[in-house]
Formats: structure tokens, C-alpha cells, sequence
């Protein structure tokens, strides 16, 4: 029973979610963008009936991989399977229904990725170019553009990479750096002929433009806009294989040191993925027309997905292209773009532990809250806010409210129904009216709809429930207040089936406190979902408030990230002119210990230090009452200049100066012996 006539030729559907790149963990950007929609496009085709396989894996090679674990010292296979366990454990505990998760770097897949390669390359499919690259002749290797720094052409900064200037965020090519260097061995790299294997694009033009520009003007705007953007400026061949020691390896003699650009071989871990999983049956979920094959993916991915690995598919020949790649926006994250680098995000794995039990407030906040059309902001604010006056107090409310007067007046048992007036057929009608609503919506790809139509029957439920005041016609009419509450159940069991597809757990913990069974999709709708006298459970609370801090709790460690980018951006101080020995040595550097410190009057910043120089015991005014409480620091040993010309201080005199290290971000420090030393002990 498909809502949409273009879907009813399909038997099953083959649904994929891009690739996880395994070089951190996953963040809410990607469910938001992938994950969570792809779910409940799954999980809403299960209801219905409709064979369905959700294909999920990591992508785990390429250059910044093998970047991340030369930084760290380890191998990139140490990299890979550090955060695919994080990001595949992540999904288990968030509840995302992928049939097969894998990853690249299995033996599947390599055998798969080749042979696709293979095939094209002995049916004529690519194009060999030699071309000149960058390679470092002290680490005897070609380097990919993120292996070379230089001065960026036009800001002038002297760290840009080959492919981008982070600086002032133009693209560059290796070839445009000014003075460039290997990050490999520091070494300035030579241009060295070096022959690679292209997919010629452009042999592929005038089928891109009668299937996608002809044949998908349904697609949403932002992807189709892009596909013509890019089919109307003209395909270029695109490079297959590249030089490095990390990936699939080419199959072919002579191909020594190259692998399979990893822009070719990850889509294919579609294919691969769904051989580990069905090895005898996978052929139909790929080759059948009667599959449905559709892509969940960001628009940062729509080229890839869109014109780049269809021609990949169409120049094998045989394979299904796909239907739609329904792909999103951005979500940025407190008015800042999420960044994996400068470490602003939400990752999945940390609010798991943060907000226990709570997948579901997560799932319905990102769908909600989706970018389906534009780029948006995630605030934990508006998830406070989404989880208490929406979570809480329509959905949760509703059930609990209808749970405890069931109880309170029949004893936890679902009361017979009774002669219905208008308001009861009314409401009985427009329930019915839901799940086809919410299920067109789904199909269209209109996530955020579909969940506010779901919303809209426990809105209904609660309007009703308020309207008819059960607890007022109980002492007048318990046939009345019987009917009134089995259609709230009614309601409530319905709810339990139409919120799988986007809280699943919430849907499982409301169908045991209703005593009820999983039932389909199409099962919905109806008022006698639940027989009378059925003993229902105790009532449970589905969602609980959010209190101010644990959402301040959170905004405290963005601000701390804010504040470790900035220490880690900050441009250290250039150096002062040179001076001699004899300069220094006229300082007089002692160790000397606190004996009291206290606040000096009407001062911010400045505390009076009574100090032990092993000399004598002076006082010091230091300017480090906003950095350390005066109670803290007693008892202290610290580094003073302690020939330093006195100096009144707010009416006091201060004999010497305390020696403090400034960190990027303005803190202080004391430079202090790392273990005790005899004060009056000199430092030289």
C-alpha cells in the first residue's frame, strides 16, 4: 500500500547512507544530514510491508588519514580502526537500523573495488594521462596536495595547502604555492612525471541531461540545481587512482605505488557492503529494475552521487541508477559552522553518555530541526525547549494523562466505548486521516513534515482528552468517561505505531505499557486497535524534563573548545632584540616561597604578596588576582626578580617581581622549580 503512484512499481529498496569518513567520531551534522532521515525512510518501509535493506559503512582511506596518523605516530590501519568501532558502536547505541555496516578496508571490499576497476579498464572505459606532480625526493614519494605547504598567492599565508588556503579559503592547485614544501620531510618538492587512469566524464554528457535534467526535475531544487550547474559548465575527465601507499591497489602491472582514488572506490562499498551481507542474493538489490535505489547523503556529496558514480555505474552496464538522492543542507551548530578540526560539535558518542536513554529526544530534535531545504542551527536551547514543550508536555503528557485516569477510574483496563457523539466521530475521522499523511510525506522525502503531522495526532489526542474532562463526567457518567478513554487509548496506539519510524524506543516502551503488538503501518488509523478489558501496564513517563544545567553543562564545554581554538590559532609573540650575557646576568633571580597573600582594596587584579627570598621576607604587589584565589596560592614556591627597583603600588611597596608564563589565551602561570628548593636558591 504505497501513497505514491511512482512507487508502486518497486518490489524492494536499496537505500545507502554515505560513508562515515574513520577519521573521528560521528557528530550531529552527519545524523542530521544522513543518518536519522535515512532511518526513518527505512524504518517507515519496514512498517508498510516493503523488503528493505539500509547499507552503512565507513570510509577508510585517503589522504587524511594517513596525515592524521603520521601526526600521531601510528599507522593509518590504527587510525581506521580506532574510529570505525567508535562510529559503528555509536550507531548500535543510537538506534539506527542499518542492515550491514562495514567498512572499506575489508577484504570484500578490496576484491570488489578491483574488479569494478578491472572490468571498466578492460571494456575501454578509462583514459591514461601522464601528468607532472609534486614529489619529495628525500621521502621518495609523490605527495597529495595536503602533503604540501606554501605561501598562499593571494592572502600570504605561509601555511597554505596545495588544494586550499584555510587562511582566506580560496582553492588552490600544488603548482600555485609560493616557496612550497613537503610536510613529509620539509624537503621543497620537484615536478615529476607520473601516469594515472581517468573516467572520461564528458563521454557521459548527453545521458546526465536526459536523466537527471529531463528525466528527475523532481529531484529537490538543491540537488538538481547543482547537476545542472555542473553537466551546463562542462564534465572533465576525473582521475581514478593516485599516488600513495594507503588504499585499494590498482590491479594492473604497472600501476606500483598507485591505489584507487578514494573518491572511486568508497561508493563502491555500497556494492560491497551488500555482497558481505547477502553474498548469493545481491544482485537484484542492484541490478533488478524493480529495486529502488536511493542515496541519503549531504550536499557536499551531491556531485559524487549525481553524476560521478552513476557514470561509474553506467559505463559497467549493468546496474540500476538512482531513483532520488533526497540529500541536505548544513547544520551548523550555535551560530558556527560544525568542524571536526577546531573539535565544534556534538558528537554522537559523547551525548550518549551525557543524556542516557535519550536517543529519541536526539532523533526528534535533528528531524525537527532538519535542513532539508537550507542550512540551520542546531542550539541546545532549542533542544531544552523542543524536549520539554513539545516531548513532554504534548506527546508525554497526553499518554501519561490518559494512562493514570485509566487506571484511577477502570483499574488499568481499556473501558468499553460507548454511544459516540459528534466530537467522538470527529476526532475518530480525523485520526484516521494520519497515517496515509504522514506516510506521503515520508515518501516525498518531507521528514520534518511527516513529524510534525505525527505530533498533530498527539495534539489531537490532548485537545480531546481536554475538551471532554474525563475527570469531571466521571462522577456523572462513567459510560461517557469509558468512551472518552478508550478513544484516548485508541489514540495512544496509534501514536505507538505512526512514531516508530522516528522514535523507536519511545514506540516500544508505549506499546508495553498499552500490552500491545508491533503491528504494520497500514494497520493504523483505525479506533480498535486495542480490545476492550485489555490489562494495560503501570504508566511510565516516555520523556522527563531537561533542567538549565545540563544545558549549561554543554554550552560550558563549547565555550572551552571556543577558547582552546583560540589559544591553539593565537600567533605566538615575535621575538625581542637580542641582548648579551651581561644583560642577563644583572638580573637577580631567586626562589622564594609565599608566606601570605590578599586581596588589594578596590583592586581587580592586584594581590599583596608577603614572600620568603631566603634574603629576607618582602612584600610583592602582583597583578594575578584574576587568576588565582589568594587562599590557593600559599605556601607556594615561585621564581622573583628580587633586585628589581621598589615601586608603590596603590600605596604599597613592592620589592621584586614574580615571574608568570602567559598562555595564548591570557592565563598565567607561575614559573616555579619543579621540585622544593631551598629559598634564596639563584636561577641561572
Amino acid at each position: 500500500m504505497k501513497y505514491l503512484e511512482s512507487d508502486k512499481r518497486f518490489e524492494r529498496y536499496t537505500i545507502t547512507t554515505a560513508l562515515p569518513y574513520a577519521n573521528g567520531p560521528v557528530h550531529i551534522g552527519h545524523l542530521a544530514g544522513v543518518y536519522v532521515p535515512a532511518d526513518i525512510y527505512a524504518r517507515y518501509l519496514r512498517s508498510m510491508g516493503e523488503e528493505v535493506v539500509l547499507i552503512g559503512g565507513s570510509d577508510e582511506h585517503g589522504v587524511p588519514i594517513t596525515i592524521k596518523a603520521r601526526k600521531e605516530g601510528v599507522t593509518s590501519q590504527d587510525i581506521v580502526d580506532r574510529y570505525h568501532n567508535i562510529i559503528k558502536q555509536s550507531f548500535e547505541e543510537f538506534g539506527i537500523s542499518f542492515d550491514v555496516y562495514s567498512r572499506t578496508t575489508s577484504k570484500q571490499h578490496a576484491e570488489t573495488a578491483s574488479d569494478f576497476f578491472k572490468r571498466l579498464y578492460d571494456n575501454g572505459k578509462f583514459v591514461e594521462q601522464t601528468s607532472k606532480q609534486y614529489y619529495d625526493p628525500e621521502a621518495q614519494a609523490f605527495l597529495a596536495d595536503r602533503y604540501i605547504i606554501g605561501k598562499c598567492p593571494h592572502c600570504g599565508n605561509e601555511k597554505a595547502y596545495g588544494d586550499q588556503c584555510e587562511a582566506c579559503g580560496t582553492s588552490l592547485s600544488a603548482t600555485d604555492l609560493i616557496n612550497p614544501k613537503s610536510t613529509l620531510s620539509g624537503a621543497e618538492p620537484e615536478l615529476r612525471e607520473t601516469k594515472h587512469w581517468y573516467l572520461p566524464l564528458e563521454d557521459y554528457d548527453g545521458f546526465m541531461r536526459q536523466w537527471i535534467l529531463e528525466g528527475h526535475k523532481e529531484w529537490k531544487i538543491n540537488v538538481y540545481g547543482q547537476c545542472k550547474s555542473w553537466i551546463e559548465q562542462g564534465l572533465q575527465p576525473r582521475a581514478v587512482t593516485r599516488d600513495l601507499d594507503w588504499g585499494v591497489k590498482v590491479p594492473l602491472q604497472d600501476a606500483e605505488g598507485k591505489v584507487l582514488y578514494v573518491w572511486f572506490d568508497a561508493p563502491i562499498g555500497y556494492i560491497s557492503f551488500t555482497q558481505e551481507l547477502m553474498p548469493n542474493d545481491w544482485e537484484k538489490w542492484w541490478k533488478d529494475e524493480k529495486s529502488k535505489l536511493v542515496h541519503f547523503i549531504g550536499k557536499d556529496n551531491i556531485v559524487f552521487h549525481c553524476i560521478i558514480f552513476p557514470a561509474m555505474l553506467k559505463a559497467d552496464g549493468s546496474y540500476i541508477m538512482p531513483e532520488n538522492v533526497p540529500a541536505n543542507e548544513f547544520l551548523n551548530l550555535e551560530g558556527d559552522k560544525i568542524s571536526t578540526s577546531r573539535n565544534w560539535a556534538v558528537w554522537l558518542h559523547e551525548y550518549l553518555k551525557d543524556f542516557p536513554g535519550k536517543q529519541d529526544v536526539l532523533k526528534y530534535v535533528l528531524c525537527a530541526n532538519a535542513p532539508e531545504t537550507k542550512d540551520n542551527d542546531f542550539t541546545w536551547k532549542d533542544f531544552q525547549t523542543r524536549n520539554n514543550s513539545e516531548l513532554v508536555a504534548i506527546y508525554g503528557n497526553f499518554v501519561n494523562r490518559t494512562m493514570v485516569l485509566t487506571h484511577k477510574y477502570f483499574g488499568g483496563k481499556v473501558p468499553a466505548c460507548g454511544e459516540l457523539n459528534d466530537l467522538d466521530r470527529q476526532t475518530i475521522e480525523e485520526m484516521k486521516q494520519f497515517p496515509e499523511r504522514i506516510g506521503r510525506s515520508i515518501e516525498q522525502y518531507r521528514f520534518r513534515e511527516a513529524l510534525n503531522e505525527m505530533m498533530n495526532l498527539a495534539r489531537l489526542g490532548n485537545k480531546y482528552l481536554t475538551e471532554n474532562e474525563p475527570w469531571k463526567t466521571i462522577k456523572t457518567d462513567e459510560s461517557r468517561t469509558a468512551t472518552v478513554l478508550n478513544i484516548s487509548l485508541q489514540i495512544c496506539a496509534n501514536l505507538a505505531i505512526l512514531s516508530e519510524a522516528f522514535m523507536p524506543m519511545t514506540a516500544e516502551k508505549l506499546r508495553n505499557m498499552l500490552n500491545m503488538e508491533k503491528k504494520a503501518w497500514f494497520e493504523a488509523g483505525s479506533a480498535d486497535l486495542l480490545n476492550v478489558e485489555t490489562a494495560l501496564s503501570e504508566p511510565q513517563l516516555l520523556f522527563e524534563q531537561i533542567d538549565d544545567k545540563q544545558i549549561e553543562a554543554q554550552i560550558n564545554k563549547l565555550q572551552e573548545t571556543k577558547k582552546a581554538n583560540e589559544i591553539a590559532q593565537a600567533e605566538t609573540e615575535p621575538q625581542k632584540e637580542n641582548i648579551t650575557y651581561d644583560d642577563f646576568a644583572k638580573l637577580d633571580i631567586r626562589v622564594g616561597t609565599i608566606l601570605s597573600a590578599e586581596k588589594v582594596a578596590k583592586t581587580k587584579k592586584l594581590l599583596k604578596l608577603t614572600i620568603d627570598t631566603g634574603i629576607d621576607q618582602r612584600t610583592i604587589v602582583s597583578g594575578i588576582a584574576e587568576h588565582y584565589a589568594p587562599e590557593d596560592i600559599v605556601g607556594r614556591q615561585v621564581s622573583v626578580v628580587v633586585n628589581l627597583a621598589p615601586k608603590v603600588l596603590k600605596g604599597i611597596e613592592s620589592r621584586g617581581m614574580i615571574l608568570m608564563a602567559e598562555n595564548a589565551g591570557g592565563s598565567l602561570s607561575f614559573v616555579s622549580p619543579d621540585k622544593q628548593i631551598k629559598n634564596g636558591g639563584g636561577i641561572s
